[in-house]
């Protein structure tokens, strides 16, 4: 009994056991086949990562060996490899944020952000305006030129006349918050010392140049196009007021680069842009309404004085209360600054449309920035560089639009000729009681003659007030022969921009940097002048300077003393 029961356990052990020896087997088998498998698939996939290697190799820029003057081709074709780099990713970038931006417009207004719609043709005119602006600073130009000649086409080519499509009440207000921000970047930028100091000449350079343009304008008027008196001064205060849509911008761009900045010359130029619109507008008004005999004649008269007092007044209260509100302890304390200023600056522009009293709202903006930066002092430069990045979006917004509103369809043939004639006379004139004005300011010249260039450009006022004459006329039911004087101002006002705006703009930045000083170290004389001061301070500097070690070690000595920091900076 005993045996038999050990042979049946003898049994199954060995059973088992066998069955254990073919399982190890069959698992070894199976991992053995696993392993084959996935030796199979990562072949597979090294061929077809190799494969795609070889075939996308030559469009990889990191395989790319440079060579010593490649022909435009090769360059070409590095440009446009992979991933995307340089201009080429820039385009992209460019063109995918456009696509995605018109895209979102569509989504939200629908008809609105297509062919035909508002949204779309003030889309079009940025887009375009901005391309314009930078193709033609590759010809050294500056770019509000180039923004000009693009609204103009915009707005003036049959075929392509999206600017058409812009609802006049969105231009005037796009165009009036562009003021805003040209303002509050010019007040910041004045200097307080210069405007004390040329305050006289301030006041001789807002109302000679102004008064002479438009007396000459008004008697040329008269002799050659046979304008009434009324009529002919009427058309020279049209022609005086100087536009600082565009000066402003020229003369910011030359004094980041030190020029004209030790006498002044910018802070002089934009101070006093503002008050010569006020002048002109004012007497514009009370020849409008002496020429229809409508309206209060008196207060018309005082209605100039008015605007300054205004002006100024609101300006240096609002100014003095962004000294301590928002307190300088509390969180983001430059953006809120920004904003109150910003938006303080668009209720002044809008608010004095409002109360019919707009050179004062210009004047209060203008105002309110400086007194602000000066209480501001070192502090007021992230807002400055905030504004900056606003006139970025507003630029080319606002010369789109000016460029868009000068129409072809205005201008009448028989008066171009004649009215050339007036504008030339008129423009000659100011040029040489300009120069008159600043006499007795210490200015050379040479800086006399670019005040008196920075002194032609004409756009926005004329713009704005070349039509009001004409729209009068019509508005009274007034004569035929009323309506005709009122047309050929127009068509003058036109012209004087067509002519001044670009012409004034490039002179300005091409002399700017040949009749102007600058304050800045000549590069040539740099490495001289620090082994001079240096040898001053430690001889030991001096020998380095001497072997180019000037990097680094300069700026360690030269802390201890101010005037000399600030002379190599």
């Amino acid at each position: 009994m005993e045996e038999t029961v050990t042979n049946t356990i003898n049994t199954i052990q060995n059973r088992l056991s066998t069955i254990s020896d073919d399982g190890q087997i069959n698992c070894e088998r199976n991992i053995k086949l696993n392993e084959n498998a996935k030796d199979d698939k990562s072949g597979c996939c090294d061929n077809c990562k190799q494969s795609c290697k070889v075939a996308f190799k030559p469009w990889m820029s990191k395989y790319y060996k440079p060579r010593q003057n490649p022909t435009i081709m090769q360059r070409l074709k590095y440009s446009m490899m992979c991933p995307p780099h340089g201009t080429f990713a820039n385009l992209l970038l460019c063109v995918l944020l456009l696509g995605v931006s018109w895209g979102m417009l569509w989504a939200i207004t629908g008809e609105e952000a297509l062919p035909g719609g508002n949204l779309f043709g003030l889309f079009l005119l940025v887009v375009l305006c901005q391309l314009g602006g930078v193709l033609i600073q590759l010809i050294r130009l500056p770019e509000l030129l180039g923004m000009l000649i693009v609204g103009f086409v915009l707005g003036n080519v049959p075929a392509i006349n999206f600017a058409e499509d812009i609802y006049p009440e969105w231009s005037s207000s796009l165009r009036s918050m562009a003021l805003v921000v040209i303002l509050i970047r010019a007040g910041l930028g004045l200097d307080a010392d210069a405007l004390r100091r040329l305050s006289c000449v301030c006041v001789r350079l807002c109302c000679m140049p102004c008064v002479a343009e438009a007396v000459t304008v008004g008697i040329t008027a008269n002799l050659l196009l046979g304008f009434p008196w009324v009529w002919g001064f009427m058309l020279g205060f049209v022609l005086g007021a100087v536009t600082p849509a565009v000066i402003v911008p020229t003369l910011l761009s030359l004094q980041d680069r030190g020029y004209g900045v030790t006498k002044g010359i910018p802070t002089l130029v934009i101070a006093a842009a503002s008050c010569d619109d006020v002048l002109a507008i004012s007497v514009f008004g009370v020849l409008l309404g002496s020429a229809f005999s409508t309206g209060n004649l008196l207060y018309s008269i005082f209605r100039g004085p008015l605007e300054l007092i205004i002006g100024v007044s609101v300006g240096v209260l609002s100014g003095v209360i962004l000294w301590y509100i928002p307190n300088q302890n509390q969180v983001k304390v430059s953006f809120v600054r920004f904003l109150l200023l910003f938006c303080t600056g668009l209720f002044y522009i809008f608010g004095s449309n409002v109360a019919e009293l707009s050179g004062a709202g210009a004047l209060g903006c203008l105002t309110m920035a400086f007194v602000a930066g000066y209480g501001w002092k070192q502090n007021k430069e992230p807002i400055e560089k905030l504004m900056e990045f606003m006139w970025i979006i507003f630029q080319p917004l606002l010369f789109g639009l000016i460029g868009a509103e000068v129409k072809l369809s205005y201008l009448e043939p028989s008066s171009i000729g004649l009215g050339l004639a007036v504008v030339f006379t008129g423009l000659t004139a100011r040029i040489l009681v300009s120069i008159l004005a600043v006499s007795g300011a210490g200015l050379t010249i040479k800086e006399k003659v670019f005040v008196a260039i920075a002194w032609l450009p004409k756009a926005t006022v004329q713009a704005a007030i070349g039509s009001v004459a004409l729209d009068t006329a019509r508005e009274r039911g007034a004569e035929e022969h009323l309506e005709d004087l009122g047309r050929q101002i127009l068509t003058i006002a036109v012209l004087v921009i067509l002519i001044t705006a670009p012409i004034g703009a490039i002179l300005i930045m091409v002399t700017g940097p040949k009749l102007l000083q600058s304050n800045a170290l000549p590069k040539n004389t740099l490495h001289e002048y620090v082994e001079v001061m240096a040898d001053e301070k430690d001889p030991d500097l001096a020998t380095k300077t001497a072997n180019g070690e000037v990097s680094g070690e300069v700026d360690d000595k030269t802390s201890e003393s101010d005037s000399y920091k600030q002379t190599f900076v």
